[in-house]
């Protein structure tokens, strides 16, 4: 198993954020970054968790500083992991030359195209490994009491990460919470432009393993999503709500299961999602029942 290596240490909220990385395998022997806030009482026992994913552009960075989580987290005793948004290093022909695809813009899915495949890996690294490394780390994080959450590409993987383990029947996290997610990418320039690159057979293998408003569709049994977008969002095109919401209603699922909200006048950055705190409930609290 690997070894984790601290990176930096802050104290935060009576808590601390602490930055890792290790040789990742899942990414393909590449250092893979994340940073995790523990609450104060972690000192003492094993907290439950929330993952946070993060959007284009975005490192393990961006939602540790900007997105105003661990004040509840703290207040509730949540661990948040950040994890980074793609493999860094792999030195893949093509990976930096746009800013939604490559470097940065992982996708949350995992690559079978041959030029892709041995790195871009995310979908096993964020379900599979990092719960693995940092449980062999022996550090206080519980998850069996986890819950799953992103922004933009990151509200995409929170929703299809979400949505799989259900269907797989693992149920490894208690709900999910997307702040203006990618809710159906086969239909998205950005998905679409992914799902061609990434994935052998480009969307339509794409719409079967990671699109969210066509996974919906096969869920049997109750969910826990809430998806909150604002109404002045430019890349709504990209984003399609009312796609996830009408293939949740004709697979039955409504309010209280399925939530989707129209934040009036707040658009898709930060200044969206830091403000929202102060009109939701961030931390979900099924997960802090024992």
């Amino acid at each position: 198993m690997a070894t984790l290596e601290k990176l930096s240490f802050n104290k935060h909220f009576g808590g601390t954020l602490t930055k890792y990385k290790f040789k990742s395998t899942a990414l393909g022997d590449l250092n893979a970054r994340f940073n995790l806030f523990l609450p104060v009482n972690a000192a003492q026992e094993k907290v439950p968790v929330l993952v946070y994913l993060g959007g284009l552009t975005c490192t393990e960075d961006n939602g540790a500083q900007k997105g105003g989580f661990m004040r509840d987290a703290s207040a509730e005793g949540i661990a948040i992991i950040f994890p980074d948004t793609s493999p860094r290093g792999a030195g893949i022909e093509g990976e930096q030359d746009d800013w939604d695809f490559g470097i940065a813009a992982g996708w949350y899915l995992d690559a079978t195209h041959p030029k892709w495949s041995n790195h871009y890996n995310m979908f096993t690294h964020v379900t599979q490994e990092l719960p693995q490394v940092i449980e062999a780390a022996g550090l206080p994080v519980d998850f069996s009491r986890q819950s799953i959450f992103g922004h933009s590409m990151g509200g995409h993987g929170a929703l299809v990460l979400y949505l799989t383990s259900l269907l797989s029947g693992a149920n490894t996290y208690r709900s999910c919470s997307a702040f203006a997610p990618v809710c159906a990418p086969s239909v998205s320039p950005w998905g679409i432009k992914a799902f061609n690159g990434y994935l052998t057979g480009g969307v339509q293998e794409g719409r079967e393993k990671y699109d969210a408003s066509v996974l919906i569709s096969r869920v049997k049994g109750p969910v826990n999503i809430l998806i909150d977008y604002g109404t002045s969002d430019g890349a709504m095109h990209q984003l399609t709500p009312d796609v996830f919401v009408r293939a949740a209603c004709e697979a039955g699922y409504k309010e209280p299961y399925v939530r989707v909200r129209g934040q009036e006048g707040y658009e898709h950055s930060y200044y969206f999602v830091r403000p929202l705190l102060h009109i939701r409930a961030p931390i979900p609290t099924m997960l802090i029942d024992h």
